[in-house]
């Protein structure tokens, strides 16, 4: 199986900025693929949200609110993603989730399955 561990989160007064970082290790078995990653966020009293995703190729989507503030990306060699947070809002504060589409070779098998991340907390102060 797979870990994602994020990394980068904080506390910033708004109009700053924030860079997470995502990791993927194989726990077991070894990774063939990663597939399609995103992040996603979670504020309280509300449902996990898409906010920007990016596809193996390098194409990538963002949620409305965060067009053109913020800027996903990859590295593949390094099974790692990132989120640059740029002009950040109060209401930008949530814990935000690493989710990525990960292949993997265990034995003689190969699967395919979604991973997420523990969280990490980004909290932004008017």
């Amino acid at each position: 199986q797979v870990q994602l561990a994020e990394s980068g989160g904080g506390w910033v007064q708004a109009g700053g900025s924030l860079r997470l970082s995502c990791a993927a290790s194989e726990a077991s078995g070894r990774i063939v693929r990663i597939n399609d990653m995103a992040w996603y966020r979670q504020a309280p009293g509300t449902e996990r949200e898409l906010v920007a995703g990016i596809t193996s190729g390098g194409r990538t989507n963002y949620a409305d609110s965060v067009k053109n503030r913020f800027t996903i990306s990859r590295d593949n060699a390094k099974k790692m993603v990132y989120l640059q947070m740029n002009s950040l809002k109060p209401e930008d504060t949530a814990v935000y989730y690493c989710n990525a589409q990960i292949t993997i070779i265990q034995s003689t098998t190969i699967m395919t399955s979604a991973y997420w991340g523990q969280g990490t907390q980004v909290t932004v102060s008017s």
